[in-house]
């Protein structure tokens, strides 16, 4: 969170952080509070995020990795059309099959788009890009196959303090990218015995 007094934290804000605790996601995603930019709204918070064949494994593989990022400004910004925005990214590698995918660009944001609406969201003022980068290796690295990196920057309006549902979509686009298997309707994700 931005530097400020504990009296000088409008409730809202606290409310809309309180909000994000509630968030159960799937054992794969590990979610870690890293400090928020200070220079964009007067407060923010952000999480970073993993998701990894196996929880806290030093030997299990990162399928893809992201940011999650709260701003607020009490006054509003005219750009964002409200008081809260949600800024995210996902970064993931893919095969390169699929990474020559012609319409890749379309597939990922459809991605993004679905999660939100999947959550039961609209997204309000939502943009974003997705970017790809095909890696080939020579030389003495030219054993290694093609990969390609994607990566899916968004950002939308809340219309609400109520993040839980914005963080929830994240999740579900950050396994998503990852090549995870949907769960099934009804099915939740089990956290790790305490």
């Amino acid at each position: 969170m931005t530097p400020a007094g504990p009296d000088d934290v409008p409730v809202e804000f606290v409310s809309a952080l309180r909000s994000l605790r509630g968030v159960t996601v799937r054992p794969e995603v590990i979610l870690d509070e890293v400090p928020g930019p200070a220079r964009i709204a007067p407060f923010s918070a952000a999480l970073t995020a993993e998701v990894r064949t196996a929880r806290r494994s030093v030997a299990a593989a990162e399928l893809a990795s992201g940011r999650f990022v709260v701003l607020f400004d009490p006054a509003g910004q005219e750009a964002w059309e409200g008081h809260f925005r949600l800024v995210t990214l996902v970064r993931a590698t893919l095969e390169a099959e699929v990474g020559a995918d012609p319409l890749l660009a379309e597939v990922a944001w459809s991605w993004f788009t679905d999660s939100l609406r999947d959550s039961g969201l609209d997204p309000h003022a939502a943009g974003g890009t997705v970017t790809r980068v095909l890696s080939q290796s020579f030389g003495a690295l030219d054993r290694r196959s093609e990969q390609t990196e994607l990566e899916i920057r968004a950002s939308w309006t809340a219309v609400d303090e109520n993040l839980a549902p914005h963080l929830s979509a994240w999740a579900t686009l950050l396994c998503t990218a990852a090549g995870l298997e949907p769960l099934p309707d009804g099915v939740v994700a089990l956290g790790p015995r305490r």
